[in-house]
C-alpha cells in the first residue's frame, strides 16, 4: 500500500510543480509531443500527473478496502489513472482552443461615426475619436475639406492601421 500512496503523492507534487512552473517542466516531454501532433498534449505534465496520482490513490483504495492483491489493485488504479488522464487531456485541449472575438480590421471602421478632436485642414491631418471594439480610440484623419474641432464625422476609408479618411456628417 505504501507504494501506491507514494505514487499518489508524487502525482500531486507533479501537478503542483506543473501549476507553479507553468509549462517549464513540459519541455521534458516536448520531444515526444512534437512529433507532428502525434500525441498533441497527451504527454503534458498535468496529464501525466493525473494518471500517476490516480494510479496511486486508486490502487491504494482498492488494496485497502478489498481483499484483492496488488495485481488487481494496480489494474484498478491504472484504469482510474487512464480516466483521469483522458479527462485532463480533453479539458486542457478545450482550454487551448478557446477563441476570443475576432480582431478588428481596418475595414471595420468604414461607416463608423466619430468626432474631430484636432481640426483637420483641407489637405493635412487632424485627429478623430472613434469607437473600435467598444473602446474609444484616437486616429489620425484626412479629409478633402477642412473640418473644425467637435464636428461629427463618418469614416470613408482606412489609410493605415492608425489613419482614416473622413467626411463631415451633413444633417
Amino acid at each position: 500500500m505504501t507504494v501506491f500512496l507514494v505514487l499518489g503523492i508524487t502525482g500531486i507534487v507533479l501537478l503542483a510543480l506543473a501549476l507553479v512552473l507553468d509549462g517549464v517542466l513540459d519541455s521534458v516531454f516536448g520531444g515526444a509531443g512534437a512529433l507532428d501532433g502525434l500525441f498533441d498534449g497527451l504527454l503534458s505534465l498535468p496529464v501525466v500527473a493525473g494518471f500517476v496520482s490516480l494510479l496511486g490513490f486508486g490502487g491504494a483504495l482498492v488494496l485497502g478496502t478489498t481483499g484483492l492483491g496488488a495485481g488487481p489493485a494496480t489494474f484498478a488504479g491504472a484504469c482510474a489513472g487512464t480516466g483521469a488522464a483522458w479527462v485532463t487531456w480533453k479539458f486542457t485541449r478545450a482550454l487551448m482552443r478557446d477563441q476570443t472575438a475576432r480582431t478588428p480590421r481596418g475595414d471595420d471602421l468604414v461607416g463608423t461615426p466619430g468626432s474631430v478632436v484636432t481640426a483637420i485642414p483641407a489637405d493635412g491631418y487632424g485627429e478623430v475619436l472613434l469607437h473600435l471594439a467598444g473602446q474609444r480610440v484616437k486616429f489620425a484623419a484626412r479629409s478633402s475639406v477642412a473640418v473644425a474641432r467637435g464636428t461629427e464625422i463618418w469614416v470613408d476609408a482606412t489609410l493605415s492601421p492608425t489613419s482614416v479618411t473622413v467626411r463631415p456628417v451633413e444633417r
